[in-house]
């Protein structure tokens, strides 16, 4: 049975992209070529990054596109293509790929998973800032510089419906235990996601800085 995409206009999406080559770690050696690959892509067709790693070998994203706009596919498509073409050609590329044009660098497909709610929402951009620290290369989340974590992190979200096995990670990570983790919730359940927010900026705020001086 044949794989068949979902497109939402206007969705929220989770991916991971890979290259083709695991054991490479050409995201992070060449991360300013794919900064800029993004950042033109993102100029010419609009999308919102909710949350975004960028590990050795592969990336995880949540993006949100406009109303109306279905077109993931042809941003990661051209994404891929920015990037590549800034690479020296001194990868192995097989028959097949050469006959249709193509460089060995990403594997041809990706994982694509709608988002269908808030709960789900929150689930995988937790999953993207943790990644890091799941795969062991580094022992508290701030420490990755490759994330949007610390553009998003800030503002809570990587905080919101955390289940206990990512509570693990943060207390982990920062020296923190998961009772601090399910108070937040609990008292920004009933907040919308703009409140939510502002008003644990503060809290959270306060969690890195003792997450410093528990070092």
């Amino acid at each position: 049975m044949r794989y068949r995409r979902n497109y939402q206009p206007g969705g929220t999406y989770f991916f991971t992209v890979n290259l083709q080559d695991r054991k490479e770690s050409l995201l992070v050696e060449h991360i300013d070529l794919l900064r800029g690959a993004v950042r033109w892509v993102k100029m010419h067709k609009p999308f919102y990054i909710d949350a975004w790693v960028v590990l050795p070998d592969h990336m995880h994203a949540v993006l949100t596109l406009p109303e109306g706009d279905s077109d993931y596919s042809g941003r990661w498509r051209e994404i891929k293509k920015r990037f590549s073409k800034g690479l020296p050609k001194n990868e192995h590329v097989s028959l097949a790929r050469i006959n249709k044009n193509e460089r060995g660098i990403w594997q041809r497909r990706f994982w694509e998973h709608t988002i269908v709610d808030e709960r789900d929402y929150w689930h995988h951009v937790n999953y993207v800032h943790f990644n890091p620290l799941k795969h062991g290369l580094v022992e508290r989340v701030v420490d990755w510089p490759y994330s949007s974590f610390h553009k998003v992190g800030l503002h809570s979200s990587h905080l919101h419906d955390t289940p206990e096995s990512e509570g693990r990670f943060l207390r982990n990570s920062s020296g923190l235990g998961y009772l601090e983790i399910s108070v937040l919730i609990s008292v920004t359940k009933g907040f919308n996601r703009a409140q939510r927010h502002y008003s644990i900026f503060s809290f959270f705020h306060l969690l890195l800085i003792l997450s410093y001086q528990s070092d």
